[in-house]
């Protein structure tokens, strides 16, 4: 007898639906927990007065009247709150000018093309992991740029949109100088330290050897499994209509004439003179708007900070937040030179209607990154993050562990907790009371500890959806998705990217351990070891 073969049809989710249900998940969870009085309390530190605050934290139910009218009449306020949108947009009108004006085009033709494909890849990941040098800007230029970049080297654009976000994602931890992360950091880690050594200091450059160490093998190592295991699993862009594109340019390239040719490259050749020339100047305003006490410099400064990392990256920081819209102002200035030098804009007509033309996809994301700013949104509220990472706190409070082991079980809790708050500062806040102390008694700096933070952090930051660019990942492989039927769901994006992340975070662990066994500084007159 033959038997027939039943074959089940795979379900996918769309991205928004996944998000939707994690919503429901979070209200119903945030209900069960609350009617069980699920509390966490931890030491918080009060930096007016230096001491450590009792806190209890419990979760909040919004199953209930007044959860479901929070997540209502706040849905606007948390979507129009939600700035990875507001910073994607910014990001986007100053790279369309450059994309719409040939610019980009030009660069990739006369330069990238000639460069070894792996070389581009190493390039993209250092980019990405020294962008976290300032906030998020990587995830919202990079993405973009290295999905236009890829496909214009014939290689998939899903390939290049990966390497990017795990670059930024996996590599948040380490840059090659001080940033915004050192800023926001060490007031914290030093008023910790303080409960133990009340004259201790912990400077800015306390973790600069290791992170520009980390800087150069995480891009190494991510060169290397973007190359020999993402692309593999990613396979060729096959689509027909890139296909057709690519023949017909071929033929009107081959019907060209000779002159037509000649006028084509000198065109070019002027607009990037152009482009150059720009691109000097705008950067020349930039740089003098960053130096004090000069005529009518200074300007993007925080002057109220007493010390210049304190202006340059300090809360308040014009120069920290007005980065993306700088980035965004340079695109557009060195793409309108090019293009009146190239002769691709005549008016500007032609500018705003080209970059509105690139820009079209974005409407894609603004659904899914309503649902998932709802999303976080909920989660915060709920307290769940909060509880589980204090919860994590009196674990290593309560532990008799010391040096190396004591040292992984903080790094693996930092990597956990990360799953639910992803904000360093966030989570340091929390932390540090506990952790700097604990390590400090077992022999091991505060400037370790706060390392530990960055490793642990970069470890789990692109595999939880809870991570507010993580929205731009998941989105911008569906726009170069060639198959819309099929979308790309968020359990396929994280099982593309689970390998990669495995296999860093065990090189972000072989680097916390070697560096700690061996004792090798970690900053200028730093060490792992206070003694």
């Amino acid at each position: 007898m033959n038997k027939k073969k039943l074959k089940l049809k795979k379900f996918y989710f769309h991205p928004i639906t996944t998000f939707i249900i994690l919503i429901l998940l979070t209200v119903l969870l945030s209900g069960i927990l609350s009617a069980f009085e699920v509390q966490a309390t931890y030491s918080r530190m009060n930096m007016t007065t230096n001491k450590l605050e009792s806190t209890l934290v419990a979760v909040e139910n919004l199953c209930n009247y007044d959860g479901i009218k929070y997540i209502v009449s706040n849905a606007v306020v948390n979507f129009m709150s939600f700035t990875t949108l507001s910073t994607l947009l910014v990001a986007l009108i100053g790279v369309s000018v450059a994309k719409s004006t040939g610019l980009l085009d030009a660069i990739i033709k006369r330069r990238l093309v000639k460069i070894d494909n792996r070389k581009i890849t190493f390039l993209l990941i250092l980019l990405a992991t020294v962008s976290s040098l300032i906030n998020e800007v990587g995830y919202v230029i990079l993405i973009p740029l290295a999905a236009i970049i890829y496909m214009a080297n014939g290689r998939n654009p899903l390939t290049g949109i990966t390497a990017a976000f795990t670059g930024v994602a996996f590599g948040y931890g380490a840059t090659i100088f001080v940033g915004s992360m050192e800023v926001n950091l060490n007031a914290t880690t030093e008023a910790a330290a303080r409960l133990i050594d009340n004259a201790y200091h912990v400077s800015l450059t306390s973790n600069l050897f290791i992170i520009i160490a980390a800087t150069v093998i995480l891009s190494i190592v991510g060169t290397i499994l973007i190359e020999k295991l993402i692309l593999p699993r990613i396979g060729r862009y096959k689509t027909t209509q890139e296909l057709d594109k690519t023949l017909e340019l071929q033929m009107e390239n081959e019907d060209l004439e000779e002159q037509e040719k000649l006028e084509i490259e000198v065109n070019e050749k002027r607009g990037l003179r152009n482009a150059l020339i720009t691109a000097i100047v705008v950067a020349f305003i930039f740089i003098y708007c960053l130096i004090p006490n000069l005529p009518m410099s200074g300007i993007l400064l925080d002057m109220n900070e007493t010390t210049y990392m304190g202006q340059l990256f300090g809360a308040n920081s014009y120069f920290q937040d007005g980065f993306n819209y700088m980035i965004s102002i340079f695109f557009m200035a060195t793409g309108i030179a090019y293009g009146i030098g190239a002769k691709t804009i005549h008016n500007d007509k032609d500018i705003i209607y080209g970059a509105n033309e690139q820009m079209m996809h974005v409407g894609h994301l603004i659904g899914l990154i309503f649902f998932a700013s709802q999303f976080i949104a909920v989660l915060k509220q709920s307290n769940i993050g909060t509880v589980i990472t204090a919860w994590g706190a009196n674990i290593i409070s309560n532990v008799e562990f010391t040096g190396l082991p004591l040292i992984i079980l903080v790094l693996f809790i930092i990597a956990f907790s990360n799953l639910f708050v992803t904000t360093p500062l966030a989570k340091w806040t929390i932390l540090a009371p506990v952790v700097v102390p604990k390590l400090m008694q077992a022999n091991i700096s505060p400037q370790f500890a706060q390392m530990l933070l960055r490793a642990g952090d970069s470890m789990t930051k692109g595999i939880t959806p809870v991570l507010a660019y993580f929205v731009i990942y998941i989105g911008y492989l569906n726009i170069y998705n060639p198959n819309k039927k099929k979308p790309i769901t968020i359990g396929n994006s994280l099982r593309l990217i689970m390998p990669y992340a495995l296999l860093i975070s065990l090189t972000w662990l072989a680097i916390i351990i070697l560096w700690y066994m061996i004792g090798l500084p970690i900053g200028p007159n730093v060490y792992p070891s206070i003694n």
